[in-house]
């Protein structure tokens, strides 16, 4: 059972999470009214990498708490996830980013605002590149440690 929930659960945390990260700084730079209605216009690009992610989580809960195979090593499996997690909250931030200068013009942001707003669309594109990639290494790993096991299971019939 727990082999199910374990992954089932880091799914539905690692996809709270990574919408919450999304939906909380835009709540903060200008309201909940704004973070809905941006939500709802890029909802084609930010679900996606909101699903990914949650995937990426589960994939690597698996892989960490080896529940369906011994795994030896993660191998790139973490710093992967790390990577896309970290490319996919870029971003879905990316859309909105010039708003927090509207609010903290001290901390010199504006020309990395104006930058990621430019590249919103291509930044969105690259967090989901990178959760597909991160999906694909995961079960590379997963795949290839199950070959590792074939011999051991054709010796014991």
């Amino acid at each position: 059972m727990k082999r199910i929930l374990i992954p089932l659960a880091t799914f539905l945390l690692g996809s709270v999470f990574i919408a919450s990260f999304y939906l909380g700084i835009l709540t903060w730079a200008q309201g909940w009214d704004y973070a809905s209605s941006q939500f709802a216009r890029d909802r084609w690009y930010v679900i996606p990498i909101i699903l990914g992610f949650g995937v990426q989580a589960a994939l690597y809960s698996i892989l960490r708490f080896r529940l369906f195979i011994p795994v030896a090593s993660t191998g790139y499996a973490g710093s992967m996830m790390g990577a896309s997690g970290g490319t996919s909250a870029t971003a879905m931030v990316a859309c909105c980013i010039h708003h927090v200068t509207d609010v903290l013009p001290i901390l010199g942001l504006s020309a990395a605002a104006s930058f990621l707003t430019r590249y919103q669309r291509p930044f969105m594109l690259t967090g989901l590149a990178m959760n597909l990639i991160g999906i694909g290494v995961m079960l590379f790993v997963l795949y290839r440690e199950r070959q590792k096991l074939q011999p051991v299971l054709l010796e014991t019939k």
